[in-house]
């Protein structure tokens, strides 16, 4: 005439963490839409560094262009 928790293991009685299931659904969309930002970043971002540097390249061509150009008289 024992009880049914004599015959379960040790492991099954421990009581589990309890968990916030809408923190659970939020922490889960934040991570894919980090993911997606991360996708999108490296597909179509630029560094600052970058379009600093291109856009110095494109003032230096735009000056020599001009410094090359003939005056007309």
């Amino acid at each position: 005439m024992g009880s049914d928790h004599d015959r379960l293991p040790a492991k099954c009685l421990t009581v589990a963490d309890v968990i916030n299931l809408r923190q659970v659904r939020k922490a889960k969309a934040r991570m894919a839409a980090a993911d997606t930002a991360a996708q999108n970043r490296a597909r179509h971002g630029r560094s600052k560094a970058e379009r600093a540097s291109q856009n110095a390249q494109a003032d230096r061509a735009a000056r020599l262009l001009d410094g090359a150009k003939r005056e007309d008289d």
